[in-house]
């Protein structure tokens, strides 16, 4: 899968099921504080990530993701690990 396509899954979802402002999806954009995504909503990330992707997220692994484009570069590298 491409960067592209991940980018473009992962803004679909958060869009759509985290009902994040499609404006606010920038690359050097911080999950907490920029996108407002708590702990709550990073449990149903878990899951659409899974569901989307085929693996699962772990804590331990995300505590450096900071931005979103360290989102989109953990989920590349998770991929292509598989």
């Amino acid at each position: 899968m491409s960067r592209e396509e991940i980018i473009k899954t992962v803004n679909d979802f958060l869009v759509e099921e985290i009902e994040i402002d499609e404006h606010l999806l920038k690359e050097d954009a911080l999950l907490k504080d920029d996108l407002g995504i708590d702990s709550l909503d990073f449990v149903d990330i878990v899951v659409i990530v899974e569901h989307h992707f085929g693996f699962k997220i772990k804590t331990e692994e995300m505590s450096n993701v900071r931005t979103l484009a360290q989102f989109y570069d953990y989920i590349g590298n998770k991929i292509n690990k598989k």
